[in-house]
């Protein structure tokens, strides 16, 4: 995405995942700071994290990441399959990745065709959704 990211990480150890997104976050943040002859802040806030409770909410949580190029205009549907700044390739095996497991998200499908049809399932509704979320107007 051109103004965020979504990473889909198991946390291992206490804190993991904030040290960890910590690490990236400054590590970026110093490497575009030094390469522009720059100072300060590259991003809006602290990242935002959710707890996956279920199998269920992982699965829709996937697809939610793998289509937002998408249903954010960033790509059109027909790039999807190949996007390389996703894993979505991966999961369908086009591509070779030693640092994704895969297996969480595709052990609840009988292999990378059915995931790929469970992702494109709501890319159209999701389309709706986002087309229509601005409209909507919140508390204050």
């Amino acid at each position: 995405m051109p103004n965020h990211f979504h990473l889909l990480v198991r946390q291992k150890i206490k804190e993991g995942v904030h040290h960890f997104l910590s690490n990236i976050a400054n590590g970026y943040a110093k490497y575009f700071n030094t390469k522009r002859h720059r100072v300060g802040p590259l991003y809006q806030g602290p990242f935002k994290a959710v707890y996956v409770e279920t199998d269920e909410q992982l699965i829709h949580l996937s697809r939610y990441i793998h289509i937002n190029p998408v249903v954010s205009d960033v790509i059109p549907l027909e790039d999807l399959d190949e996007y390389p700044w996703s894993s979505f390739p991966a999961y369908l095996g086009k591509v070779k990745s030693s640092f994704i497991n895969m297996s969480s998200v595709l052990s609840h499908f009988n292999g990378p065709s059915s995931y790929r049809n469970f992702i494109y399932d709501q890319i159209e509704y999701a389309k709706k959704l986002e087309q229509i979320k601005h409209l909507v107007l919140e508390e204050v």
